[in-house]
């Protein structure tokens, strides 16, 4: 196939691009405001989220997945940890090192969060037809994978 041929398809494929990059940003920021104040960054709620799925880490890998600066991190679980969110213990092998991990509070203030936003979009797509609630139900774990790669 030449590129002129395939010119139709890549301008649908931009438009796409386009009209989704608008679609996601606008449920993102509305996710974001149906937020409960905790007096959090959203910096430090992703902390929060990344320590819960993968477990208890050093700051270094906390660094890691939130693709943050190891000082950064270094800020962010402090002010976590004065707030009672998370706790640090040694690494159970190697001294040197610590690990975080999430207290009673950290954890129900991450289900108070997402039970708030989860209800949100609930009713939100309670508002919508069976075949539009089938659409999404088929399209999220190709954003999933867009967002993943």
């Amino acid at each position: 196939m030449s590129y002129a041929n395939d010119m139709p398809t890549m301008m649908k494929t931009a438009e796409l691009a386009s009209t989704m990059r608008v679609s996601v940003m606008r449920l993102s920021r509305r996710l974001r405001h149906e937020r409960l104040d905790f007096g959090l960054t959203l910096t430090q709620i992703a902390t929060l989220a990344t320590i819960e799925r993968h477990g208890p880490m050093t700051p270094r890998e906390a660094a890691e997945h939130e693709r943050v600066q190891p000082p950064s991190m270094t800020r962010v679980l402090s002010n976590l940890e004065e707030r009672g969110l998370i706790d640090r213990t040694a690494h159970p092998s190697d001294g040197r090192q610590q690990l975080v991990s999430l207290t009673r509070p950290g954890k129900d203030l991450l289900r108070e969060d997402r039970r708030r936003r989860d209800a949100w979009l609930a009713l939100r797509l309670a508002e919508l037809t069976v075949e539009e609630r089938d659409v999404l139900h088929r399209a999220a774990p190709i954003i999933d994978r867009i967002t993943t790669t």
